[in-house]
């Protein structure tokens, strides 16, 4: 079996950094807004939505590298995935107007889906139950890396030369992955060619919802995305605009946020070999309910001191580590033999919730704190009552399928 490999350094670092090309992407570009706004002459609204159209990006391509992957193999999808990824980058840097870069993120983010997806489908190739949440703690504590370092870097980057720095360095992050996978990832998953790629698709997505399980975690795995995302897409005018930070504290203050999600990160590691996914999965939701409630009474508030505005934030960022990572283990432990597609539909429909977050926070935004919390207080309380619903979506004992790894 490939089990081994789940304990191998160089693996677990590249799928880690696979999991953190999406954070990596957003999150180096947030500092270049303000300067690429007023260079490409148009307005911020307008400018913070290259957050909402790379997800858009990303929610449209993962069914197609989920079904590739399952036919083809992991790394064939994921080379083409990164190529695509690493061009369309470039492009993003050298656009001279703002329709050719939202459009080049929307491409960007086609070739980013093969990241996310395969990285979840890899792990449930090699590992199951705890092992598998272990494993995806670990990769979160990497991917974490990047919103923790990379909107300071980027900050630096936009300093030191202009906004285009930024989007140069994701493209060249693009090409140093590619390195990457092809130095210490291999092929995880033998093809299955075996009948038409519609009817295979159809197939799988059927197997997937059938499982309650599957159900159950996918639904608490697609509403925390639209609450980060809505506060990365206004933390630059949040911070800057209302609070009057510059642009290099910026990038200090959301680092804080990334390392909520590494404390997080470290947290679940030690708590996964102790506890079951679902007692840990009420862990994460008792916090993210902690969190929505502030920044419910925030928003009716409509006004707060920076500290409680951010620490909220943060709470709710370290609750994304406990609770995504076991919430996902517990949707694919069921689907083995589809894991490319299962990994697709939860990235899919993460993204959709994502992106959506994303844009209605660029349109809702009008300079008020309120505006700016509104989503992430209100995704909160919808999990927790996610959570509460259980016995009704998926009662009965969890299941576990410990013995269909992949196989060498």
């Amino acid at each position: 079996m490939n089990a081994d490999l789940a304990h191998r350094k160089s693996f677990v670092i590249t799928l880690g950094l696979l999991t953190a090309v999406a954070a990596l992407t957003v999150d180096l570009s947030l500092p270049a807004i303000p300067a690429m706004v007023e260079a490409l002459d148009t307005t911020l609204q307008r400018g913070q939505k290259i957050v909402g159209i790379f997800m858009v990006g990303m929610a449209c391509g993962q069914i197609p590298a989920g079904l590739f992957a399952d036919r083809y193999g992991r790394l064939p999808t994921l080379y083409v995935g990164l190529a695509i990824f690493t061009i369309s980058a470039t492009v993003a840097a050298m656009a001279n107007d703002m329709e050719l870069l939202l459009a080049a993120r929307y491409v960007q983010g086609i070739g980013a889906a093969s990241t996310i997806v395969l990285s979840r489908a890899i792990v449930r190739d090699v590992a199951s139950g705890k092992d598998a949440a272990r494993l995806m703690s670990l990769m979160t504590m990497i991917f974490t890396a990047a919103p923790v370092v990379a909107p300071t870097f980027g900050a630096l980057l936009v300093a030191a030369w202009d906004w285009r720095a930024p989007f140069i360095a994701i493209a060249l992050c693009g090409f140093l992955i590619v390195i990457g996978v092809r130095a210490n990832i291999p092929e995880t998953h033998e093809p299955q060619v075996n009948e038409h790629p519609v009817r295979q698709l159809l197939s799988s997505v059927r197997e997937f919802f059938s499982h309650r399980q599957s159900i159950f975690g996918l639904l608490l795995i697609v509403m925390p995305p639209a609450g980060y995302m809505s506060i990365i897409a206004v933390s630059a005018a949040l911070t800057v605009e209302i609070y009057g930070f510059s642009i290099q504290q910026y990038g200090l203050i959301f680092a804080c946020a990334g390392i909520s999600i590494l404390l997080g990160s470290a947290a679940n590691r030690w708590l996964v070999m102790r506890f079951d996914q679902l007692q840990l999965i009420g862990v994460g939701v008792g916090l993210i309910f902690a969190a929505s409630a502030q920044l419910t009474v925030i928003a009716w508030l409509n006004t707060a001191p920076f500290w409680w505005v951010w620490f909220s934030v943060c709470l709710f960022m370290f609750t994304i580590a406990i609770l995504m990572s076991n919430a996902t283990v517990l949707a694919l432990d069921p689907l083995p033999r589809i894991a490319g597609v299962a990994s697709s539909i939860l990235g899919t429909l993460q993204n959709i919730m994502a992106a959506t977050g994303a844009l209605i926070g660029a349109i809702i935004y009008d300079g008020t704190v309120r505006n700016s919390v509104l989503i992430m207080a209100t995704v909160g309380l919808l999990s927790t009552v996610v959570f509460l619903l259980r016995p009704l979506i998926a009662p009965g004992d969890l299941v576990h399928h410990p013995d269909e790894l992949a196989r060498d």
